[in-house]
């Protein structure tokens, strides 16, 4: 594989700096399963770009989770996903050089906003999904998560028993996917927070980092970094 002279460099320095690191972790985002053939958001042919109206329903979506959560369910089961069938999609070469980063060890974990499990699927294993995963189930109350066979929704909806319940509490299961509006699952959020505090490296692929709170993991790590070289001057 050959590179364009102007971005030799930084990919030298930047491979150094994984090389080097004690505690390298990645940020990914849509982009990195568009060669898969997974549509982005807010690309040129993005999801959101072609059709604005598609965002502004995708901010109903957990609304209507709040307010009916058998209507919530029973429009999923209705409509298909924005992304197509991810069942049928395939990690590329990027997935797979993350799984290969952390099976050497220099790679220590991924944080993704992608829902389409093709970072598991191609042997990573520290996989935090910051925005849930859509082959899974999660209970609002307890945060248990199911695998979605684990649940026949068209049978539950057919004997008008949605939404469905937690095995473990009794409480509402949703979608694992983090909706617009639905705040982050505690224990991904905390554990994100930790991982981008103790980085020394952080790589991001795929994501412009503008959706919060996922945009300020970015940042929490530069204030860490600067944190550190500011006691290294004063000899603290």
């Amino acid at each position: 594989m050959s590179f364009p002279p102007d971005t030799t460099r930084p990919i030298e320095r930047a491979a150094r700096d994984l090389v080097n690191s004690s505690y390298a972790i990645a940020l990914t985002g849509a982009g990195i399963s568009t060669e898969s053939g997974i549509p982005d958001f807010r690309g040129p042919s993005g999801i959101w770009t072609k059709d604005p109206e598609a965002e502004r329903r995708a901010f109903e979506t957990y609304r209507k989770f709040l307010s009916d959560p058998r209507a919530y369910w029973e429009e999923r089961l209705r409509s298909p996903s924005l992304l197509g069938d991810l069942s049928q999609v395939e990690p590329n070469p990027g997935h797979y050089a993350l799984a290969e980063l952390e099976r050497m060890g220099i790679l220590k974990c991924i944080i993704t906003q992608n829902v389409d499990d093709l970072h598991r699927r191609a042997g990573s294993k520290r996989v935090l999904e910051y925005h849930g995963n859509a082959f899974r189930l999660r209970c609002v109350s307890c945060n248990a998560r199911y695998e979605r066979e684990e649940y026949d929704l068209q049978r539950l909806k057919d004997e008008g028993k949605l939404p469905p319940l937690c095995k473990r509490c009794g409480g509402v299961v949703k979608s694992d996917v983090v909706h617009f509006e639905e705040p982050i699952p505690t224990d991904v959020a905390r554990q994100s927070l930790k991982e981008a505090w103790r980085c020394d490296v952080m790589l991001i692929c795929g994501t412009s980092a503008v959706v919060y709170p996922f945009a300020n993991l970015p940042r929490i790590a530069r204030q860490r970094r600067v944190e550190k070289e500011s006691r290294t001057e004063s000899g603290l």
